[in-house]
């Protein structure tokens, strides 16, 4: 009996391949998505424990606009896959702050505020601002063939100020940037015009309404998804990818092939041997993220702010630390501080911070335990210059680690946005077999669901 053959097999039931998914099958073509996970979401997923709902990956959605608004990601995304911005039920944020020593820039989803907290906090800046802005308003940061550009050397030939710089980059770094020290432009330009010049935003229901409208629309159109369900090979004749072979045995073929596992995970799947060496190619960063459920919510502490993106010292370093965890900067977030109707059943606050993989990959057991208590006040100690004191009101709390997120993702080092150097064409080595998701280029909730769009319509339906 011959294989069961499909148009096209989409590894992963991440945001890109389930977008990926419901694109292709619109135009009857027959999908089959493959996750082996039992909870779709790829990076951005959720869980329960402790008997508390918890959140994967998303603090905010970023690309938050008005329903109407035209040529925004987030309504081509929505006109792509024949869906509404009611859908996701998005509830924008309150407001946030970038803090540095003695400095605070606020930001809401309003771009003229920004701007203004930037000539106000920054008067010597204020032409040099406006310039950087033109530039970033006019590049296309849509060019799958535009060669990689340092953000660092672009933005310092406007602003001369380097604590505007870093403080542009902490939050655009530690948001989506997967190279250490610098940013490539047209990843600033994505990152910049998605949280300053459009927004955060959050669903009410968290990560899953999102992944839950995306999985329902795949059903609607006719696409399939197959949960607990990896992929073992790809067998590999004469440039193409003529099989896929599942962990149990069995079995498929497809015309196409589109990956969200990652360029270097995907390729390793191949058994045609690597067509260049990969382990230099994989991704270095990673974070740890404590979640924390509280008996009262932050703005009954006096902490109103959505996101508060920090940094202890003058200079902002965006790198893997040489400790398990580098507490000098990362992001906090409070779910309650959106602009919801009716508060949220539970308070919860996140903290988030860069890691290191190789260091809390190689612990034993016991130590890795003992690490994650140490390390926890730590961290407190770092938020708390921040934000009032929230310790005696915690009532749950969950750790985890690049260990975590390489278990439950594949993602070699547990690098959360992939590969340094993107492949923004999606292409491989291998004619029918092509990359979306993260190490394609587009990262974020947006990103992610845009690239698997944008990977679907250049090498199946444009075809």
């Amino acid at each position: 009996m011959p294989p069961t053959h499909y148009d096209v097999i989409i590894i992963g039931a991440g945001m890109s391949g389930l977008a990926a998914a419901i694109r292709l099958a619109y135009f009857e073509k027959r999908v089959l998505v493959l996750e082996r996970h039992y909870a779709g979401g790829g990076l951005n997923s959720y869980y329960a424990l402790g008997g508390y709902q918890f959140d994967v990956g998303l603090h905010a959605m970023t690309n938050y606009v008005p329903p109407g608004t035209r040529g925004a990601p987030l309504t081509k995304i929505c006109r792509q896959l024949r869906l509404t911005l009611e859908d996701f039920a998005l509830v924008p944020q309150y407001q946030s702050e970038i803090r540095f020593p003695g400095i605070t820039l606020r930001f809401n989803n309003d771009f003229e505020f920004f701007t203004q907290e930037v000539i106000e906090h920054f008067p010597a800046q204020k032409n040099n601002f406006l310039r950087l802005v033109r530039c970033i308003q006019e590049y296309d940061e849509l060019d799958l063939e535009a060669k990689p550009m340092s953000g660092r050397r672009i933005v310092s030939s406007f602003l001369t100020d380097p604590l505007l710089i870093d403080m542009l980059f902490c939050p655009l770094m530690i948001y989506g940037n997967a190279a250490e020290h610098d940013m490539e432009f047209g990843q600033f330009v994505v990152m910049f015009k998605s949280i300053f010049c459009e927004g955060l935003a959050r669903p009410r229901e968290g990560v899953r309404r999102i992944i839950n409208v995306l999985r329902r629309k795949v059903r609607e159109v006719g696409g399939t998804v197959r949960m607990r369900c990896g992929v073992k090979a790809l067998h590999v004749e004469d440039g193409r990818v003529r099989s896929v072979e599942l962990d149990n045995g069995e079995t498929l073929t497809a015309d196409t092939i589109l990956s969200s596992a990652g360029y270097v995970e995907t390729l390793r799947l191949c058994d045609d041997g690597e067509p260049e060496p990969l382990a230099p190619l994989a991704g270095r960063l990673s974070f740890v993220e404590i979640i924390s459920i509280l008996d009262t919510p932050m703005k009954s502490l006096g902490h109103n702010s959505t996101i508060v993106f920090y940094n202890t010292e003058k200079d902002f370093h965006y790198e893997v630390p040489k400790d398990l965890v580098d507490p000098r900067s990362g992001v906090i977030c409070c779910s309650d501080n959106f602009l919801y109707t009716k508060p949220l059943p539970k308070s919860m606050i996140r903290m988030t911070c860069l890691a290191n993989f190789d260091g809390w990959s190689t612990l034993p057991e016991a130590d890795y335990v003992a690490a994650k208590a140490e390390w926890l006040p730590r961290i407190h100690r770092e938020v708390l210059q921040f934000i009032p004191d929230f310790r005696d009101h915690i009532v749950f709390t969950d750790f985890f680690t690049p260990r975590t997120i390489k278990y439950w993702t594949g993602h070699l080092n547990g690098a959360v946005y992939g590969m340094p150097n993107k492949r923004k064409t999606g292409r491989t080595h291998l004619e029918n077999l092509f990359i979306c998701g993260n190490d394609q280029g587009f990262l974020g909730i947006v990103g992610a669901m845009l690239s698997g769009i944008s990977m679907a319509n250049l090498h199946v339906l444009q075809k």
